[in-house]
């Protein structure tokens, strides 16, 4: 299951989309809104994605952890658009025959994902101000909410 959604994510409809009779492990684990960052009250947060690209990434994701671990089956739901505190944002679930290797492909997948796959984050402070958040991108700023997230050029490529 790979998916980029706009309505609320069923974490139980991901988790029992994994389990398995040859699985004695399910891990599941839940992006959710949190009311403060870095000391900042957030009020709510967008998530934008590139549609094709982030459904692409997120299939690569589910392939390479299937080459990297024992796993028996594989998850990814993230939402896009508004989110208020404690909606779930994103959903990662993983069956494998043991725990410990459930546990460390789910955690490589949540962090793999928040570096690769082109799925943007807006957070909205209870000040008013608003800022792009992504790991390797510079924070865009502003009240501008029409403005692109900027990523960093790659080494060699001019943007």
């Amino acid at each position: 299951m790979i998916q980029l959604v706009t309505d609320p994510i069923d974490y139980s409809a991901v988790t029992e989309s994994v389990r398995s009779n040859d699985a004695g492990a399910v891990i599941l684990f839940l992006g959710t809104v949190r009311e403060f960052t870095r000391n900042e009250q957030t009020s709510w947060l967008e998530y934008e994605a590139y549609d094709e690209m982030a459904i692409a990434s997120m299939a690569q994701l589910e392939a390479e952890a299937r080459s990297r671990f024992p796993v028996k089956e594989v998850a990814i739901v993230h939402r896009k658009g508004r989110m208020d505190l404690g909606e779930i944002s994103v959903a990662i679930a993983v069956s494998s025959p043991h725990r410990a290797d459930a546990y460390e492909a789910g955690r490589w997948l949540i962090d793999t994902l928040k570096e690769r796959v082109p799925i943007w984050k807006k957070e909205h402070y209870s000040d008013g101000r608003e800022e792009w958040q992504h790991p390797g991108m510079t924070p865009v700023a502003g009240s501008d909410s029409s403005a692109t997230p900027k990523l960093p050029a790659e080494k060699g490529e001019a943007r």
